[in-house]
């Protein structure tokens, strides 16, 4: 039978306060992304409450680089006066998350690398990248 207390609750939830909390954190670490690793398999991920590959509870917080690739990008033009791009950026660390790369949305592609940005969307809260390099493009 599971009983709840409140010092038993704070001491498995823990690690994940910093991720799932954003007011425990401090200035700095608002500008970063914060993702968990579990601490049996090693596996990456954002905002999980169970690791997704050995189902354990045990997740550490990190702090990321803020290094990333572009895994997926589209262009949306539903529900904003504007078209607006959503990516899935693969971080240096192995997790994914969904943001929002800077800049003109027909000029964003799959294995363009970014860096986290100090903005955040702010009607949607997440994390927006700015590109790190113009890669060479030929043909467009």
């Amino acid at each position: 039978m599971y009983h709840h207390s409140g010092s038993v609750a704070r001491q498995t939830a823990g690690s994940a306060v910093g991720v799932l909390d954003p007011a425990a954190s401090t200035a700095a670490d608002r500008e970063a992304i914060h993702f968990q690793r579990c601490t049996w398999c090693g596996t990456a991920m954002y905002h999980r409450l169970l690791c997704p590959v050995c189902q354990g509870s045990d997740l550490r917080t990190e702090r990321s680089e803020g290094v990333g690739t572009v895994r997926h990008s589209t262009i949306v033009h539903r529900n904003t006066p504007a078209a607006r791009n959503v990516s899935l950026i693969e971080m240096a660390e192995g997790f994914v998350v969904r943001g929002r790369v800077m800049g003109p949305p027909i000029g964003i592609h799959s294995g363009d690398r970014v860096r986290l940005s100090t903005a955040k969307d702010p009607v949607r809260g997440e994390p927006v990248f700015q590109l790190v390099d113009e890669p060479y493009r030929a043909w467009t």
